[in-house]
């Protein structure tokens, strides 16, 4: 049958005529610019609980006193042990670290987020102030990797509160503010560190206990009581039982191996570009400029940067970022002096900005809800083990290939995003519908 014009489906719209009017076009244009309005920074800062922005307050108070790893190796240098062995305690605090992020989510199930959080702060100020107690080496062993385990139970849980306290539209906007927290106290944390070792390594150790205690105190008063553990769920995976199912997870496991790969390529900048820098006949005042802009850039533009990605599919936003990481550092193989250096960084670092809110808040939107905290952890461990081996493996393909291992680089970081484009699902019902089933 003829259809007449003004109509859709055999049913005119007597309003308009069939045809689509220009109110109804500025109505959805005026509709996206709220929704992105609505999720902006300052509206998702004043309608996040209480708790959030503690949350947020907390990690960042918590960075600002994390300059014990920056300083331990000089400090144990400074007590009299050599090199080895100071390097040996800086690795038995990492693999403590990742032991802590895996142990999160267990622990938060046993104790409750508040006891798990606020009691895990706690304990790593007194485990920070023992490490001028140590007398032996082995007890210097001892209290770094303890120290490495409770410093790091806060990420992930405070992750799994995030990511259960904020609605699904608002998650990538706040995990922004959390990671911008994070490295503000990053940057600041050598500054500060460097200016309390000037005056005496006690009070460099005395000063991050008292951070990690007020960390700890901000927590405990922030979050709501946890339940009494008759009422939590009596049925919990264990340790390993809730990882053995998450790994089940075919896709999933994808996304991490994806992850694994970006963190080993994204950490090149402060592996290998120093030496490229030092290569070229450039002082370290180069790479230091270098390494500023990049802590510019996510400072100041990422919340900008995520107020638009956020309404991008969440796999466009991971493709992007990772493929402009890739091609910043690929850029550093081109011979254009200092300026190509510049380029090349603001490249990788917008890369950074587009794709990284989304894929840290990824894994409590593929997790059924009593896994959220194992995703989590799982994919902060992952990437903080990439983080461990890229160096070491950059380093030895720049030893073989000077400038040619750039391009690798660029190559490897479009293999990673594959798998972490694969690996990630688009809507929350997909999710929801294809996850796998908790552990008993």
């Amino acid at each position: 049958m003829r259809q007449r014009p003004g109509c859709r489906g055999g049913r005119r719209d007597p309003d308009t005529g069939g045809r689509r009017s220009m109110n109804q076009d500025e109505s959805a244009a005026s509709s996206a610019a709220s929704d992105e309005d609505a999720t902006g920074a300052v509206a998702t800062w004043g309608s996040v609980p209480r708790a959030v922005r503690a949350v947020i307050f907390g990690i960042f108070v918590n960075r600002l006193g994390g300059f014990l790893q920056a300083f331990l190796v000089l400090f144990l240098m400074h007590t009299g042990y050599d090199a080895a062995r100071a390097g040996i305690a800086l690795g038995c605090n990492g693999a403590g670290a990742i032991a802590g992020i895996l142990a999160s989510a267990w622990l938060v199930d046993r104790a409750g987020m508040r006891r798990a959080v606020a009691g895990s702060m706690a304990l790593t100020a007194v485990l920070t102030a023992g490490v001028l107690a140590a007398t032996s080496y082995g007890f210097v062993l001892v209290v770094v990797t303890a120290l490495g385990t409770t410093s790091q139970i806060y990420r992930p849980a405070s992750a799994q509160l995030l990511s259960t306290r904020v609605p699904a539209r608002r998650q990538i906007m706040v995990f922004a503010m959390y990671r911008l927290a994070q490295n503000l106290g990053t940057t600041a944390a050598p500054l500060l560190g460097a200016a309390l070792v000037a005056a005496s390594y006690p009070l460099l150790f005395w000063v991050e206990a008292a951070a990690a205690l007020a960390c700890a105190a901000i927590t405990w008063w922030a979050l709501p009581a946890d339940p009494p553990t008759a009422t939590r769920a009596t049925v919990q995976p264990g340790i390993g039982g809730g990882y053995l199912v998450m790994v089940r997870d075919v896709r999933f496991t994808g996304f991490l191996l994806g992850m694994l790969v970006y963190a080993a390529v994204y950490v090149q900048y402060v592996s290998v570009l120093p030496l490229a820098v030092q290569a070229a006949g450039w002082s370290t005042n180069v790479y230091a400029a270098l390494i500023s802009v990049n802590g510019a850039m996510v400072i100041t533009c990422e919340l900008w940067v995520t107020r638009r990605v956020q309404h991008w599919g969440r796999r466009a936003a991971a493709l992007c970022g990772i493929a402009l990481v890739s091609a910043g550092l690929a850029c550093y193989a081109l011979p254009l002096g200092i300026a190509g250096l510049v380029l090349a960084t603001v490249v990788w670092s917008l890369g950074e900005t587009v794709c990284s809110p989304t894929m840290v808040a990824y894994p409590a939107r593929a997790a059924q809800p009593d896994l959220v905290g194992r995703y989590l952890g799982a994919s902060q461990a992952v990437f903080g083990v990439g983080t461990a081996l890229g160096p070491t493996i950059g380093v030895l393909l720049w030893e073989g290939i000077g400038s040619g291992s750039w391009p690798v680089f660029g190559i490897a970081g479009l293999l990673a995003a594959a798998g972490v484009v694969l690996g990630m699902r688009e809507d929350h019902a997909e999710l929801r519908a294809v996850a796998p089933q908790g552990a008993a």
